[in-house]
């Protein structure tokens, strides 16, 4: 144990190294810039860190994981040392963010189950299949803030694989009659065409947040659609140019409403 006087128990930088993960050059680092630096000092000159400068050191930690700068996290701990409200909110961004990457974690785990469930029925994923959910993934990432992402997933959490399933057959009858519109250059005014676009966009929604969050995964889900819908037509049952098509078509008839 390190030394212990009456203002309580004191620790060294190996010791403090050793239990918070941060390396003793890191310390050193920190002490340099004036982010943490050891309160006390022996008679020898060696650090010596009170209760205190842990609590510091611990919000300094939290900080990183959530992906800010040790300038950043200077200023963001530039007020009180103990002040509770400061901290709890930290506490509060810190396991929000744990729970968005468990969200994620989940979502991986979801499709590599869905792979070896591939291999289970002794059917090996070809290449194409694995190239084009590679670049669905990247498309995905690319459209959606890590937020938005992590909305989208909530939001089909709380639907649940049944309503998923039957909202995914109900979309591919909408696309067969539509096509069929766009085939017969239907106009855009007409009601049947219409009608199908509205209940289009009702099934839509039902995958997005209400209010302006959803308005904005709606709004970069349509354009994904509009980028990359030939890309995505290699994992259905339509052609890229049905696809490319369908999507101008329903931009067309959104503009008329």
């Amino acid at each position: 144990m390190i030394g212990r006087d009456g203002t309580g128990r004191r620790w060294s930088i190996g010791e403090v190294a050793r239990a918070s993960g941060v390396t003793v050059r890191a310390l050193h680092h920190y002490d340099e810039i004036g982010l943490l630096s050891a309160s006390e000092r022996t008679m020898s000159g060696h650090r010596r860190y009170t209760e205190a400068d842990l609590r510091r050191l611990y919000r300094v930690r939290a900080l990183r994981t959530l992906g800010l700068s040790l300038e950043e996290i200077a200023d963001a701990l530039a007020g009180p040392a103990d002040d509770l409200p400061t901290l709890r909110e930290l506490l509060a961004r810190q396991l929000r963010a744990l729970e968005q990457q468990a969200t994620r974690i989940h979502r991986l785990q979801l499709r590599l189950d869905g792979l070896l469930r591939q291999l289970d029925d002794a059917s090996m994923p070809d290449p194409d299949q694995f190239m084009t959910t590679l670049e669905m993934l990247s498309v995905f990432e690319t459209s959606f803030t890590p937020e938005q992402r992590d909305q989208l997933a909530h939001r089909r959490d709380q639907l649940g694989p049944e309503s998923v399933e039957e909202a995914r057959t109900r979309w591919a009858g909408l696309v067969e009659k539509l096509l069929g519109h766009v085939q017969d250059d239907t106009p855009v005014t007409d009601p049947r065409v219409q009608d199908l676009v509205r209940r289009w966009d009702e099934l839509g929604a039902a995958f997005h947040a209400e209010g302006a969050a959803g308005e904005q995964t709606k709004a970069a889900a349509r354009k994904m659609w509009r980028d990359n819908s030939a890309e995505f037509s290699r994992g259905l049952p339509w052609t890229a140019e049905q696809m490319t098509a369908l999507v101008a078509y329903l931009e067309r008839v959104r503009q008329v409403r």
